[in-house]
């Protein structure tokens, strides 16, 4: 079943609005903002839920996150590390009006608009994967548990779903594939970059740390003043220090704040829709 897609369409309306039949946009001029509120989420993926540490759950990135002023930000693609570094490293990629239409049209397709049952494999502890579509006043959301388990070649539906739900995750995993390869799915001419994410804004996603280990790190941030795990939002003044102290740190570092208590701190860069975090308990 599909569900309605007239707010869709008149995204797809106002966004073909910025460049009129047959004009060419001007290189300057691909990164105009859009009308509406900059900056807009038109499009976000990524995992909620799941078996993972309290920490890791709270300060955990979108996949992939795409605004209607054409930015696209992304993890950076680097090698498996362990321990992680302190802060992610993202990216941003840009693509015009036009890019931004296709990209949402794959979204369609894909079926985040859809309300069919997508089943759930006879697997435990695996995340959901959220698809968000922000459409005008309205919004199509759809969540998908363990997306990826249960198909190819080799599941033979071993795992409780039928070929439709299988066609239909496939159908989602491979949207998640384009999004994060768009000179592949776009064209090396119809995207700009990628270029490292600044980051601005910082939170700090902690947790006492009440068993001996190694010698921690003089915390260079706010007091982590929190019960349990917990988050708070590094002071402008502050973001320089703690950037330079993540540069030579892991996400298994422990900090110690000034009434010596100890701490494991998970830094979250925040994304240029969110301001604090209140933003990070969504998933």
């Amino acid at each position: 079943m599909r569900r309605p897609a007239t707010a869709i369409g008149a995204l797809l309306v106002l966004l073909g609005a910025c460049t009129g039949p047959g004009q060419e946009q001007a290189p300057e001029d691909r990164q105009a903002p859009l009308p509406g509120e900059p900056p807009a989420v038109v499009l976000q993926i990524g995992e909620v839920g799941g078996y993972v540490p309290a920490t890791y759950a709270l300060a955990r990135l979108p996949a992939v996150t795409v605004y209607s002023d054409g930015r696209v930000v992304t993890r950076a693609p680097g090698p498996a590390r362990f321990p992680e570094p302190a802060l992610p490293a993202l990216q941003v990629h840009r693509v015009d009006p036009g890019g931004l239409q296709e990209l949402v049209g794959l979204a369609v397709q894909a079926g985040v608009t859809e309300t069919g049952d997508l089943g759930s494999p006879s697997v435990t502890d695996l995340p959901d994967t959220r698809f968000e579509l922000r459409a005008g006043l309205d919004s199509a959301t759809r969540q998908v548990y363990a997306l990826g388990i249960g198909s190819g070649p080799d599941a033979d539906g071993r795992y409780g779903l039928t070929p439709g739900q299988v066609a239909d995750r496939e159908r989602l995993s491979r949207l998640v594939e384009q999004l994060l390869d768009l000179p592949g799915t776009l064209g090396p001419d119809g995207v700009e970059g990628p270029e490292p994410y600044a980051v601005r804004s910082v939170a700090a996603v902690a947790a006492e740390l009440v068993e001996p280990g190694p010698t921690a790190r003089p915390w260079p941030g706010p007091p982590l003043d929190v019960a349990g795990v917990g988050c708070v939002l590094v002071p402008e003044d502050q973001v320089g220090p703690v950037l330079d102290a993540a540069a030579s740190a892991t996400d298994h570092t422990p900090w110690t704040t000034a009434d010596g208590r100890r701490w494991t701190v998970l830094l979250r860069p925040l994304l240029p829709h969110e301001s604090g975090c209140e933003d990070l308990s969504r998933g």
